[in-house]
């Protein structure tokens, strides 16, 4: 069964840094692009980062660049959102998404591209 889990979400103060991870089971990840998507409530799902299969190229929303990166490490099946300098409107839930593309596709910020995705994990900016 695939399945994906996110960890590292939590409540931080502004300025503040979390590690999200996104650990893969019953599927190996190197066949998959994935990304980094959060909603906030009564907002719409907003695509954050996304990396592609080998991880040479990302995609950072404009909303987060400079402050957040995206990694993976597929020896260990798992893909990585570091998150720094955190403010209130970054709350919102975090989910890790994943889709099977061709080695050298780029990847998209586009949730509706993505079939495979884990239950969120909860990040509270706040003081």
């Amino acid at each position: 069964q695939l399945q994906l889990v996110e960890s590292g979400g939590g409540l931080v103060q502004p300025g503040g840094s979390l590690r999200l991870s996104c650990a893969a089971s019953g599927f190996t990840l190197d066949s998959y692009a994935i990304g980094w998507f959060r909603q906030a409530p009564g907002k719409e799902r907003e695509g954050v980062s996304c990396i592609r299969r080998n991880g040479g190229s990302t995609n950072v929303a404009d909303s987060v660049k400079g402050r957040f990166a995206i990694s993976r490490d597929n020896a260990k099946n798992t893909a990585y959102l570091q998150m720094n300098n955190l403010k209130p409107e970054d709350t919102a839930v975090y989910y890790c998404a994943a889709e099977p593309l061709p080695l050298f596709s780029l990847c998209v910020l586009d949730g509706k591209k993505y079939g495979y995705w884990g239950q969120g994990t909860q990040v509270t900016v706040s003081s």
